[in-house]
């Protein structure tokens, strides 16, 4: 049996959609079980046990460069795919990009959302098998739910079980932190960054919340970003904190894995980090804006989950009149007692 999880973007929706992988190979030990994603995020897929083959996309450079060289090598994903002759896909992602790999795979079975599932409805021309979320919220549950149509029975899998550090990513990390003097005290990673503007807790509160963290003496503080955009606002942070405040040197995604794999918290906003966190075990204080924790933040006692308390959260949008209000809606006192609530008075 061969099977096919589309699943492209983003790094918090495609950490998400693990699970489902993990329960589709514990209903299917022998089955292949390949994942299409974007390429900047494959190298977090590579080597997982339950995930036989990443196909790399770079849907970006084709979409915005439209060079004969992507579209060539978009060209051999699909001629892969067609000639793998997978038995079944899991359009996991429920959008026109994806459509048009569940469509042109060929699959006799391509099980993907209902009407009230799919982001966007061209999708549903793509697939035969379209599966109502009966309540599930929580994306997660979405995309269990899918597979779970197509295999009932299997036992939900431990969001915490779904990543491990790899291990040369693992040493790379701890040279570094050894190298920085960290060697008797926790890590609290702190992701300043996400991808839309409406996700943001304002500057000025990491700032203050970076200066009250940076007193505990048992803790070592880690900036990490991203992209330069990220970087900058980190190094801004980090010049306002003093230099007890590491920036994270950058790097693939494994090393990053293995860094918050190694964290005693991680602290940010509905962004990717944290939901890697997650997935790896680590507990985590996250802050939402324009999205719902309830949908999309980790789920147990060792997370704290803040949304903003204006009328208007969560609204989904991606830019607002009432942006810096919102930013700044969640004080800093709630964050640092979330903090101090897992990391206890220390």
């Amino acid at each position: 049996m061969k099977i096919l999880v589309v699943k492209i973007s983003a790094l918090g929706d495609v950490v998400h959609a693990l699970p489902a992988a993990l329960y589709l190979r514990n209903r299917c030990p022998k089955a292949q079980i390949d994942w299409l994603v974007e390429e900047v995020f494959a190298p977090l897929l590579e080597g997982l046990p339950y995930i036989d083959t990443v196909l790399p996309l770079n849907s970006r450079e084709i979409r915005e460069k439209k060079s004969c060289g992507e579209l060539k090598r978009m060209w051999q994903i699909v001629r892969r795919i067609r000639q793998t002759g997978y038995d079944y896909i899991f359009d996991l992602q429920g959008n026109t990009k994806s459509a048009f790999f569940t469509l042109i795979s060929g699959a006799p079975r391509r099980f993907g959302f209902d009407r009230g599932g799919v982001r966007e409805w061209p999708n549903l021309l793509a697939t035969n098998c379209k599966v109502p979320l009966d309540g599930a919220f929580h994306i997660a549950d979405r995309s269990l739910t899918v597979v779970a149509a197509a295999f009932p029975g299997g036992e939900t899998p431990a969001f915490a079980e779904c990543l491990r550090p790899q291990p040369e990513a693992l040493a790379f990390v701890k040279k570094w932190l050894a190298d920085h003097g960290t060697a008797s005290r926790r890590i609290v990673v702190c992701h300043a960054g996400t991808t839309w503007k409406t996700k943001l807790w304002a500057p000025e509160h990491w700032q203050e919340l970076l200066l009250r963290l940076r007193g505990e003496r048992q803790t070592a503080i880690v900036l990490t970003w991203g992209n330069r955009q990220e970087r900058e606002l980190a190094v801004s942070l980090r010049e306002g904190s003093g230099d007890e405040v590491l920036l994270w040197p950058g790097g693939d995604l494994p090393k990053l894995a293995a860094l918050l794999s190694l964290a005693a918290l991680v602290v940010g906003g509905d962004t990717g980090p944290v939901h890697i966190a997650a997935a790896l075990g680590t507990p985590t204080v996250s802050i939402y804006r324009a999205t719902d924790a309830d949908r999309n933040g980790p789920a147990g006692d060792q997370h704290v989950l803040l949304q903003c308390p204006l009328d208007c959260s969560p609204c989904l949008s991606k830019g607002c009149d009432r942006d810096r209000e919102c930013s700044l809606a969640i004080p800093v006192s709630e964050v640092e007692k979330g903090v101090a609530k897992l990391l206890g008075s220390g």
